[in-house]
């Protein structure tokens, strides 16, 4: 008997060049942008991704070549089984702490996953991370740094939006331009993202112009920022952001559209998420005009008695002065949107769970309402 972290392992043992995408955020974007790369480069990978990706009508790829790339989660350490040779940490935060005692431990987790690495093998490590230099210490691989913020093998710089949030940038390696590059998907956070996987590429010896026309076709997994519709000046886009980080930056992302008014419906993902991250929470919605809650999601858990929508949103109002409305159930909340929206509102849902169904129900009655 295997798990599926176990198998996955074992299956990477049979290519030359396993690639694994780690991190508390990004995995599926990254695990996408370079799966685009991959493709635009005709290197005919083995892909397992975490999310539904348009480029392969699915979440798997069976390629013919030596390249297999696959996300590489920490929860309950399952990363620890692979085998990679090229390794990707985005991001270490503090999440899933139902297993993790804190922080440190999470921290613990991803050395070891760098320790994995063969002396012939590299590790892609965003310099943004807080105390990286104790997962890269006397390691034997090569490592590459990438960074927004501080000096890194590969920087970002003159980075500009258009109306849609999507960002252009300058990229450097080693202080020296290599070229411009152009997303599809918005945010700050997917330059980082880009970063990575531009550093991916040219490890793998693919072409600068092979590295960005692969970027410059990703738009988007599901639930990833993905559009719904537009109906009556009302746009409706929906996703996965279930951790307060995440929340954050996507909300940012969706502020830099310039909606006159950003209306957020998040549905809380597990009790435990809930409870240990609950001030993180509280604090991670400032960029929304008008925030609705609904129940938590419970994904299996059983309830802890104190820890609820209503109990977080009368936290959220004592940390910002925002005002929340808590709506149980999804249906309640659409039926809410459906009265209060107008022309130049942004209605994102946000969560792991089943919101997203609040968003389509709303395109379905705003187009019914519109004929």
């Amino acid at each position: 008997m295997l798990t599926r972290a176990q198998l996955l392992g074992q299956i990477m043992r049979n290519y030359d060049t396993p690639i694994a995408v780690s991190g508390t955020h990004g995995k599926t974007t990254t695990t996408s942008m370079i799966s685009h790369i991959l493709l635009k480069g005709d290197c005919d990978p083995t892909i397992s991704v975490g999310g539904i990706l348009p480029a392969i009508g699915g979440n798997i790829r069976v390629g013919n070549s030596e390249t297999f790339l696959t996300e590489a989660c920490e929860y309950t350490n399952s990363f620890l089984s692979f085998f990679p040779k090229i390794s990707i940490i985005l991001n270490i935060d503090a999440d899933h702490l139902d297993f993790f005692k804190d922080i440190d431990d999470i921290r613990h987790s991803f050395r070891k996953f760098a320790e994995l690495l063969p002396a012939d093998g590299a590790l892609i490590i965003n310099a943004d991370t807080p105390k990286y230099e104790e997962i890269i210490k006397e390691l034997p691989c090569k490592v590459i740094t990438y960074s927004l913020e501080k000096e890194a093998d590969y920087t970002a710089d003159n980075i500009t939006y258009d109306e849609f949030g999507h960002a252009s940038f300058r990229v450097l390696h080693n202080g020296s331009l290599i070229g411009t590059c152009s997303l599809k998907v918005p945010g700050i956070h997917n330059v980082s993202n880009a970063l990575a996987s531009i550093a991916c590429g040219q490890l793998l010896a693919l072409s600068d112009d092979v590295i960005f026309e692969g970027l410059k076709s990703f738009t988007g997994t599901d639930r990833r920022f993905q559009y719904k519709g537009q109906i009556g000046g009302v746009t409706i886009i929906d996703d996965y952001a279930h951790h307060p980080t995440e929340i954050g930056v996507t909300l940012k992302a969706a502020r830099q559209t310039k909606p006159e008014r950003l209306l957020c419906v998040f549905q809380p993902h597990r009790y435990t998420r809930t409870k240990l991250l609950f001030s993180e929470f509280c604090e991670c919605f400032k960029d929304c005009d008008e925030l609705i809650l609904t129940d938590i999601y419970a994904a299996s858990e059983e309830a802890i008695p104190g820890v609820s929508s209503m109990h977080l949103a009368e936290g959220i109002k004592a940390a910002t002065g925002q005002e929340v409305l808590y709506i149980g159930k999804l249906t309640k909340a659409e039926e809410y949107l459906e009265r209060v929206v107008r022309p130049g509102d942004l209605v994102m849902t946000i969560g792991a769970g089943d919101v997203f169904k609040i968003g389509e129900e709303l395109v379905r009655e705003l187009e019914r309402n519109a004929d």
